[in-house]
């Protein structure tokens, strides 16, 4: 409900702030090359923990409950039959509205961009339309508080059917796959996002500090788009540009899934392990290629990931129906994929102002001292 006007009002707001386009391509280019080259890095890491911690070599098949994947199949085939091509032809909506009603991500930032640029292009005509969407902005963050209100009584709610859906007998034959994907994302998050992060001059743990609201509300709807809200207005009291954050959060939500490309990485590579498929180093070459296009313009929605690994498997020569194995525990896998995807794309908006010498660090050290005295 709140996520569409909120990216639409946002981005017009901010890219009218740029207002000159080669800025805005300067930043757009940035934006993206930084996010290939961290999905990157979070592909090989989860190829390299499921190759040296081998969590499917020794599963018992037998002793495995298969779930229904039918729901899946049909939205994994019409990701599959999306190359890289179709991927960038899709951005470019051919109605607005339906991209709108659909929540289609990537043509709304399209159009979004384009109309902002469009606003500040006209100049004092322009901004009665501004104003409209500043307005809009605003309201909508104001209904994203109200909602917060409540997340309390559905977090505890969605935590507590989660834990007693699976209970332990479901969980115990998979216990190593769920054992080392939440290791290896906390490996992710304070190892390699945390030298990203100092390297932008920010303390991970303060980062986390700042977004464990966030964080928990991600993690137990398993959808980083209801915080989107919420992050945005969070990295703008951080010291990031409204203009940038803006951009590279929404942006954020279709190219850069660390979490999810991660644990793509990792199951693939277990339910080789699963079925005694040795997958040789060229073969897991093409599995990083392939999920480089694959996750790219997937929504944060629950469940995506699983989708995006029935459209991957197959093209690497792994059995699909392994995915039947790992479906009964696939929501508890999302919810921590999630939180990563959040953290992500939270210093993603740091790394690209600091990048563009925009960063404020005053507001930065305000921003943490004033969470601090909260939390004690």
């Amino acid at each position: 409900m709140i996520v569409v006007p909120i990216v639409i009002s946002s981005i017009i707001v901010g890219v009218a702030g740029v207002g000159d386009i080669k800025k805005l391509g300067k930043l757009g280019g940035k934006t993206i090359l930084y996010f290939e080259i961290i999905t990157t890095v979070a592909i090989v890491v989860g190829l390299l923990a499921a190759n040296l911690l081998h969590p499917g070599t020794g599963v018992d098949r037998s002793g495995l409950e298969k779930s229904d994947i039918s729901s899946y199949t049909s939205t994994a085939e019409a990701t599959e039959q999306k190359g890289f091509v179709e991927t960038f032809v899709h951005i470019v909506p051919t109605n607005v509205f339906e991209s709108i009603a659909a929540g289609d991500m990537l043509p709304i930032i399209f159009f979004s961009v384009l109309f902002g640029l469009g606003i500040a292009s006209i100049g004092e005509k322009g901004k009665p339309v501004l104003r409209f969407f500043e307005g809009t902005a605003e309201a909508m963050f104001w209904v994203t508080n109200l909602v917060m209100k409540f997340a309390p009584f559905g977090v505890f709610a969605l935590i507590g059917v989660t834990v007693s859906k699976f209970g332990l007998a479901s969980l115990i034959p998979l216990s190593k796959l769920v054992i080392v994907a939440y290791g290896t994302m906390i490996f992710f998050v304070l190892v390699v996002l945390g030298l990203v992060a100092k390297w932008a001059g920010v303390n991970i743990f303060h980062l986390l500090k700042v977004l464990k609201d966030e964080l928990l509300l991600a993690f137990s709807t398993a959808s980083s788009e209801t915080v989107l809200p919420r992050i945005i207005a969070k990295m703008e009291k951080f010291g990031c540009p409204k203009a940038i954050t803006s951009f590279v959060i929404p942006t954020g939500y279709s190219f850069n899934l660390d979490g999810s490309t991660l644990y793509q990485a990792l199951a693939a590579i277990f339910i080789a392990q699963m079925y005694g498929i040795d997958m040789s180093i060229t073969q897991q070459i093409s599995l990083i290629l392939i999920l480089m296009v694959t996750s790219k313009g997937i929504a944060g929605v629950p469940g995506v990931s699983f989708v995006v690994l029935l459209a991957t498997l197959g093209s690497v020569g792994l059995p699909v129906e392994g995915l039947a194995f790992i479906a009964g525990i696939d929501r508890l896998l999302d919810m921590g994929r999630t939180a990563v995807n959040v953290i992500g794309n939270s210093l993603g908006a740091i790394v690209i102002s600091k990048w563009e010498g925009q960063f404020n660090d005053k507001d930065k050290e305000a921003y943490i001292n004033e969470v601090t005295k909260k939390v004690s």
